[in-house]
């Protein structure tokens, strides 16, 4: 790639591959194989010692992998990187990482739903606490850590409620303590944010969404700014429980990567013209999106983020029957889970993504049962609202002669 470091537009194409190392090919091979021949049984000592680079079984390191890996360590400024074959995978390796019975966990008062099963199942059966808090100011952060906190775990913007964490504040306190910060970065994508460059330690992606940009993926990264951590993550927790990326999936991945910039850069537009439509709506009661000057983190998301993202979330004036009925209506957008794929998804989190979370803790994060969580696609942005303007119109008319 020549002296000097590429842009992100250029690296996320080029990064990590050298088409001379495999016979020309411009597109990396998929090496579709579980394991790889030694030429000597030296060889295989020395790299079961870890003193050849080379390869040796496809749980432990795949040539196709590890350029998704590169390319994913280079595009967040990491120093190395793990593919894992789900979101949670890599949410699990890394909490296993870094924590041991009776650790403690300070988390931002919202995280993904399944997220917040492993975090009930780590405080059952291994006695690791956490708390969930706002992580708005200085004080109430420095106030939650414990003498036994041993990783500050973030989301920003929180799923589903978009709500904004300060990522400087919270990594300055933590390193202050010397406890690692550990930051979901899948509404954003590397494109949007970077958290390793705010002080974070670690950064993990869902890549079965913006990563992979087509809905055909189920993937996890971890980035760290560690090369030696990572390395070691990969000859324990990844290596022993095994939670690996197949080299299809990987090849897939590295394909939806090329475009991440310009698909980003529409979701981005639509969602901002969407958003300002739901804004102004007389069925909408509250529209969490970080492009209104009126939302909260608004300021610290143009601090911290390149531009708005894809994902809206909106409140409408009801009840879960209400929200339900309003998706029921859609004909264009479909009612599923997942976010970042090219067609514009709804879900509804109170019964879905967060159906795991209990009523009373969904309350206080603001996961409402009239609350939507809308993907932003890549179509029309006209025809996404005049397909939910269709739909809040049935709405009326169903409001007269029912109680919805």
């Amino acid at each position: 790639m020549g002296k000097g470091k590429k842009r992100f537009e250029t690296r996320v194409i080029h990064e990590g591959y050298d088409s001379a190392d495999h016979y020309g090919a411009l597109t990396p091979p998929i090496y579709q194989t579980s394991t790889f021949t030694f030429a000597n049984a030296k060889q295989g000592e020395h790299r079961f010692a870890g003193e050849d680079a080379g390869y040796i079984y496809s749980r432990l390191g795949n040539p196709t992998v590890r350029v998704l890996e590169d390319r994913i360590a280079s595009l967040e400024n990491g120093k190395g990187a793990l593919a894992f074959g789900s979101g949670m995978a890599a949410v699990s390796a890394v909490l296993f990482h870094l924590l041991k019975s009776g650790d403690h966990i300070l988390c931002s008062r919202g995280v993904y739903g399944c997220t917040f099963g492993l975090l009930e199942m780590l405080e059952e059966k291994f006695q690791i606490k956490h708390d969930y808090i706002k992580m708005a100011t200085a004080e109430s952060i420095e106030g939650a850590i414990r003498e036994n906190t041993a990783c500050i775990y973030i989301e920003t913007p929180i799923n589903p409620t978009m709500e904004l964490i300060d990522l400087a504040l919270v990594c300055k306190i933590a390193n202050q303590n010397n406890i690692p910060v550990v930051v979901d970065n899948t509404f954003c994508s590397p494109y949007l944010q970077q958290p390793l460059n705010f002080g974070a330690n670690f950064v993990l992606h869902s890549a079965t969404k913006y990563i992979c940009g087509h809905g055909d993926v189920v993937g996890g990264l971890l980035v760290g700014d560690s090369a030696e951590e990572i390395n070691h993550i990969r000859m324990t927790t990844q290596k022993d429980i095994g939670g690996i990326m197949s080299p299809f999936d990987a090849w897939l991945l590295i394909r939806g990567l090329k475009t991440l910039p310009i698909r980003m850069d529409r979701h981005c537009e639509n969602a901002e013209k969407i958003a300002e439509y739901l804004k102004n709506h007389h069925m909408v009661k509250a529209v969490h999106f970080p492009g209104i000057e009126e939302h909260a983190g608004h300021l610290i998301a143009v601090r911290q983020m390149k531009k708005f993202g894809g994902l809206i979330s909106f409140v409408l004036e009801g009840s879960k029957e209400t929200a339900q009925a309003f998706m029921n209506e859609l004909k264009m957008v479909k009612i599923a889970v997942s976010l970042g794929d090219a067609e514009t998804l709804i879900q509804h989190p109170a019964t879905m993504t967060h159906s795991i979370v209990p009523k009373e803790a969904r309350g206080k994060m603001g996961i409402t049962d009239s609350l939507l969580r809308l993907s932003v696609g890549l179509e029309a942005w006209e025809d996404v609202c005049e397909d939910l303007e269709q739909s809040f119109q049935k709405l009326s008319v169903m409001a007269i002669s029912t109680d919805i």
